[in-house]
């Protein structure tokens, strides 16, 4: 048997949601830093729930997720927001995941939208870090959009993620997941994890505690 899927609640903008999140047994908690996203989040907000989390036993981990920020910037917000983890959204350049010298080096990883599986192929060599820490996110794969960067709902092709899961340690599926297809999407991809934000909510940047709580329940059970 597998191992459960790791499960990553994503557009969290309230202490609340982030505590129903963390004692439903999710394991990374996302955080969005990109003002025009309707789930976007302050720093000053994020260091309040964060403050709360830190404080208290089975903290998840924490991921900041940015578009087209520099690396120095993106840094600063995960070390003053005390987050473990950067998502990159956005059309970022490999080396600042991949080059020692970036300051994100380490700490970051990179979601991607493609349009095929040869897309795919392509762009995981870019982006996949060096060396994939255990247990931690290497690349998500998202349902593509041409212009939304992510949180659209639609549903990511589950065959090509498949085919990039069987090699690449580490691989998040996002992209329409909800309660009713997460145990779908987990049997037929086998990912390291699922990440959900719109399948859970009960209007953009507030999660239904019921769906949310069967979501991660229907994840780890499959």
């Amino acid at each position: 048997m597998p191992p459960s899927p790791h499960v990553k609640i994503c557009g969290l903008t309230n202490l609340a949601d982030a505590l129903v999140a963390r004692d439903a047994g999710a394991d990374l908690l996302g955080f969005i830093f990109y003002p025009p996203s309707p789930r976007a989040i302050s720093l000053a907000a994020a260091q309040t729930i964060v403050a709360r989390l830190r404080a208290e036993p089975g903290c998840p981990m924490l991921v900041g997720v940015f578009v087209n920020e520099s690396a120095t910037h993106v840094a600063a917000i995960l070390d003053q927001g005390q987050l473990d983890l950067a998502q990159l959204s956005g059309e970022e350049t490999p080396n600042l995941i991949g080059d020692p010298d970036s300051p994100l080096y380490g700490r970051s990883y990179k979601a991607l939208r493609p349009t095929s599986l040869t897309e795919a192929e392509v762009e995981a060599e870019w982006y996949l870090p060096p060396e994939p820490l255990p247990g931690r996110p290497s690349l998500l794969i998202d349902a593509h959009h041409p212009t939304l960067r992510g949180g659209t709902g639609r549903v990511a092709d589950w065959s090509l993620t498949a085919h990039l899961a069987a090699t690449i340690p580490g691989l998040l599926l996002a992209g329409g997941l909800t309660p009713d297809n997460v145990a779908q999407a987990v049997a037929q991809v086998q990912p390291f994890g699922v990440d959900v934000a719109s399948g859970v909510e009960a209007a953009p940047g507030r999660k239904d505690h019921a769906r949310l709580r069967a979501f991660i329940r229907a994840a780890k059970q499959t």
